[in-house]
C-alpha cells in the first residue's frame, strides 16, 4: 500500500473518531469540577435511552417514525460534589451550552430538553411532556410542548424544576424572540452561587452572554441536592420527530464563588472536533492543526511536481478538445430528437385516456395527490379501532403515512356518485386555496376506486366539543378566551380577506379542532360555498347541525356571512357555558324533558340581567367578570335574531381583542320580519301577489323555538 494511501486511510481514521473525543480535569479533595466538550474523553460521558453520538453533537433523542416517543439522557459518569458534610452551603457551579431542536414535522407534537442535576445516573425519565428528567432532580427545562398537567405557558418556554414537573419559575422565550424549534443554535448559561443562593438563566442566538438574565431565582439548593449528584441532558419526544442535539458544553462547579462564578464560561471554538484518545495513533495532526515545518517542506515539493503534471495535461485536452466537441454535439443533437418525438407520440395517445383522471388536480395542483393504497396501508386497511370521528359527510380515520411517517387524518367521503364527487370537488377546490393559521391544513386528496379521500393534519387535542364535554380536565378560561380569538380570525379571513368570498356553513365546536397548544383551527368545508364579488348566495336547501343554524336560513336556505356570525354566536356561548347548544332538558326555561336552545337560555338570562350566570361553573369563577361579561354579550349581539344587527367577523375580532367596543344589546330577544317580496325572492315562490307580513316570533326566551320547531305567526 502507497504511503499516500495510508495517509489518507489515516486521516479517515481521525475524522471518524474525531466525534468520540472528551478529557475531564478535576479535583476530588477540593471538590471542584471543570470540563467542556473539548477536553472530555469518550468514557467520560454515559448515554442512557435514545442518547447517542451523531455528526460531532450529541443527540438526545433518535429520529423515530411517527408516533413513536423516546427519551434519552446524556451524563458526565463521575458523580459532582455538591454538597460537604458540615457545610450548610451547597457547591457553586456554573455551566454554558449550545443546542438545537429540529422538527422533521412542523405537524408533530414535541417534546424538549433539560439540563439536569440528579441524584442517580441510571434512570430516564419518562417520554413526552416529562423530558426524560430522571425523579428527585434539580433540571432546567427547554420545552417545546405546553402540558395543561404541568401547568406549563406555551410551547416555547424555559422553567426551573424543583424534584417536581411543575416549574417553580418560568419565563416565555417569545419575549426575548428566541423560538426552540427553529432549528437554530440557542446557547444558554446557568450560573447558580451558594452564597447569595441565586440562580441566573440566560438564553440567547448569540454566542455573547446577555446582561440581564431571563430568569434570576433565589433558591437554596442545598435542598434538593445529596453530597454527589451527576450532571448532564436529558430529553424526549411525544409522538413526534423532534431531534434534540447538544452541539457544546462546559461546566465547572467550586465551594469558591469566586473561582466559579465570577470565571467567564468558555465559549466553543469555531470548530468543535471531538477526538477519540483511544483511537491508533497516527502520524499525521488532525485536521484542524497546522503543519510542522517538514511537512511543509515535503508538501511544496509536491506541489511543484503536481503543476508541471496539470500543465501537460492541458495541452493534451487541448489537442483533442475539437473532436471531442464535434461527437458530443452531434449526439446530442440527435438525442434531443428522439426525446422530442417520443413525448408527442406519448402524448398523442395517452392524451384522452388520462384526461377523466385529472378532474381534482385540474382544479387545484398544490395538495398531493395520494393513491388509494398509500391510504389503505396508512389506516392499517380502514381499521375501524383507527377511526377518530364520525360527521354528515364521511368518516375520519388516524392513519400514518409509511414514506414521511407523518402522522394524520383520512377523511374517508360517505357519499358517492354525482353528490359525494361535488361534495369532495367544493372541499377539495375551496380549502386548497386558503392559507390561514387557524383553518385547518389540507394536505392532499384521493379519487380512486370510488372512494373520494382528503387528509388533513392531526390535531393532538382534538375537536373543541370533545375538549369541552368529553375531556377529564376543565379547559381553561384562557385556552377558551385563545379559541374563540382564532375561530374569529379565520371565519374574517373567510369572509372579507379572501378574493372571493368563503361562507363555511357549518360553524360549529366539532368543526373546530385543536392544536398541541390549544390553537383553533377551522375545518370542514363540505358545505362550504365560494361567493364571487359583487354576487348573491344561491338559495338552497338548509343544512348544517341545529342549534348553530341562523332562523333565516332555516327559513329561506339563503346562506350568507351573517349565518355564519350566527353560527359562531352559538360557539361563543356554548364554550363559555360549557354547555351544547340544544340541551335534552331545558336549564330554567320551558318544560323539563323538552329540547331548549342555548341561545334563547342565554337572551332569557340577559333579560333579567343575570347574564354572568351563563358561565361555566367547571371554571370556578377563575376568569375577569368584566371579560366574561364582554364575550357573552359578543356571543348574543352575534346571534342577534335580525341579520342586519349582527356585526361583521372583523368587527367580532376587534370586540374580543378590546379594539371595539360591543354594541348594546337589548334585554328583550328582538324579533324578525320579512316582507313578501323578501320571502318570495329567497324561497323562489311562484306566487307574487301575497302582501301581509310573515313573523318569526321569537320575542322572548318563554315564546322561543323549542328544538326543531318554528313558530310563524
Amino acid at each position: 500500500m502507497s504511503s499516500s494511501s495510508i495517509s489518507s486511510t489515516n486521516t479517515l481514521f481521525i475524522l471518524f473518531y474525531s466525534l468520540l473525543f472528551f478529557c475531564f480535569s478535576g479535583n476530588a479533595d477540593t471538590g471542584t469540577t471543570t470540563f467542556d466538550f473539548q477536553t472530555l474523553t469518550l468514557t467520560s460521558l454515559k448515554f442512557l435511552g435514545d442518547a447517542h453520538l451523531f455528526n460531532n453533537s450529541v443527540r438526545l433523542t433518535r429520529d423515530l417514525p411517527v408516533p413513536n416517543s423516546g427519551a434519552g439522557r446524556v451524563l458526565y459518569n463521575k458523580p459532582v460534589r455538591f454538597r460537604r458534610p458540615g457545610s450548610p452551603n451547597p457547591a457553586s457551579f456554573s455551566t454554558y451550552f449550545s443546542f438545537s431542536i429540529v422538527n422533521l414535522n412542523p405537524g408533530s407534537i414535541g417534546g424538549g430538553l433539560a439540563f439536569v442535576i440528579s441524584p442517580n445516573d441510571e434512570d430516564v425519565g419518562d417520554a413526552g411532556a416529562y423530558l426524560g428528567i430522571p425523579t428527585g432532580a434539580v433540571a432546567v427545562e427547554f420545552d417545546t410542548l405546553m402540558d395543561v398537567e404541568f401547568k406549563d405557558v406555551n410551547g416555547n418556554h424555559v422553567g426551573l424544576d424543583l424534584d417536581s414537573m411543575v416549574s417553580s419559575q418560568v419565563a416565555d422565550l417569545d419575549s426575548i424572540e428566541v423560538n426552540l424549534r427553529s432549528g437554530t443554535q440557542v446557547n444558554s448559561w446557568i450560573d447558580y452561587s451558594s452564597s447569595t443562593q441565586q440562580l441566573n438563566i440566560s438564553t440567547s442566538y448569540s454566542n455573547t452572554k446577555p446582561k440581564s438574565p431571563l430568569l434570576s431565582i433565589t433558591t437554596n439548593l442545598n435542598r434538593y441536592v445529596n453530597e454527589f449528584m451527576f450532571v448532564g441532558f436529558s430529553g424526549s419526544t411525544q409522538g413526534s420527530t423532534e431531534v434534540h442535539s447538544i452541539e457544546w458544553w462546559s461546566f465547572t462547579s467550586s465551594f469558591d464563588d469566586q473561582d466559579t462564578i465570577t470565571k467567564p464560561s468558555p465559549n466553543p471554538p469555531p470548530t468543535a472536533i471531538f477526538m477519540n484518545p483511544t483511537a491508533n495513533p497516527v502520524n499525521s495532526p488532525p485536521p484542524s492543526m497546522p503543519p510542522s515545518t517538514a511537512d511543509s517542506n515535503t508538501t511544496s515539493t509536491a506541489a511543484v511536481t503536481t503543476q508541471k503534471q496539470s500543465k501537460c495535461h492541458n495541452q493534451l485536452c487541448k489537442q483533442n478538445a475539437g473532436a471531442v466537441a464535434g461527437v458530443v454535439t452531434a449526439g446530442a443533437f440527435f438525442l434531443a430528437l428522439c426525446a422530442v418525438l417520443l413525448i408527442w407520440v406519448y402524448s398523442k395517445k395517452f392524451k384522452q385516456a388520462k384526461k377523466p383522471q385529472l378532474f381534482a388536480s385540474d382544479i387545484f395542483k398544490s395538495p398531493k395527490e395520494f393513491s388509494y393504497k398509500e391510504l389503505k396501508l396508512a389506516t392499517r386497511c380502514f381499521d375501524p379501532t383507527r377511526v377518530i370521528g364520525h360527521g354528515a359527510f364521511g368518516t375520519v380515520y388516524r392513519g400514518i403515512l409509511s414514506e414521511t411517517g407523518d402522522v394524520v387524518a383520512v377523511k374517508r367521503c360517505s357519499h358517492s356518485g354525482d353528490q359525494g364527487k361535488a361534495e369532495f370537488l367544493s372541499e377539495l377546490s375551496i380549502i386548497g386555496t386558503l392559507r390561514h393559521r387557524n383553518l385547518l391544513r389540507l394536505q392532499g386528496w384521493c379519487h380512486e376506486k370510488g372512494e373520494i379521500m382528503l387528509v388533513y393534519d392531526l390535531m393532538p387535542n382534538g375537536s373543541l366539543d370533545k375538549a369541552l364535554f368529553e375531556s377529564g380536565f376543565t379547559l381553561g378560561w384562557a385556552h377558551r378566551r385563545k379559541i374563540l380569538m382564532g375561530v374569529a380570525s379565520a371565519l374574517a379571513y373567510l369572509h372579507q380577506e379572501c378574493e372571493n368570498q368563503v361562507i363555511h356553513r357549518d360553524v360549529k365546536a366539532s368543526n373546530i379542532m385543536l392544536d398541541e397548544a390549544f390553537n383553533a383551527k377551522l375545518g370542514d368545508f363540505g358545505l362550504a360555498r365560494e361567493i364571487e364579488q359583487n354576487t348573491s348566495p344561491d338559495p338552497t336547501v338548509a343544512a348544517g347541525t341545529m342549534g348553530y343554524l341562523a332562523p333565516e336560513y332555516l327559513l329561506t336556505g339563503r346562506a350568507s356571512e351573517k349565518t355564519d356570525v350566527y353560527s359562531f354566536g352559538a360557539v361563543v356561548l356554548e364554550v363559555a357555558s360549557g354547555r351544547r347548544p340544544i340541551e335534552k332538558e331545558a336549564i330554567g326555561v320551558g318544560t323539563k324533558g323538552q329540547k331548549s336552545s342555548l341561545v334563547d337560555w342565554a337572551w332569557g338570562l340577559h333579560r333579567e340581567n343575570r347574564l354572568l350566570e351563563v358561565a361555566d361553573p367547571r371554571l370556578c369563577a377563575e376568569f375577569e367578570p368584566a371579560e366574561m361579561m364582554k364575550v357573552l354579550l359578543v356571543g348574543l349581539v352575534c346571534s342577534h335574531p335580525d341579520p342586519l344587527a349582527r356585526p361583521t367577523m372583523r368587527n367580532v375580532v376587534q370586540m374580543l381583542a378590546g379594539e371595539a367596543e360591543v354594541p348594546v344589546v337589548p334585554r328583550a330577544k328582538p324579533s324578525l320580519s320579512f316582507s313578501t317580496s323578501d320571502l318570495l325572492l329567497n324561497l323562489q315562490d311562484s306566487v307574487s301577489d301575497l302582501n301581509e307580513m310573515i313573523t318569526l316570533s321569537i320575542t322572548s326566551s318563554e315564546h322561543s323555538f323549542s328544538g326543531d320547531v318554528l313558530d310563524l305567526v
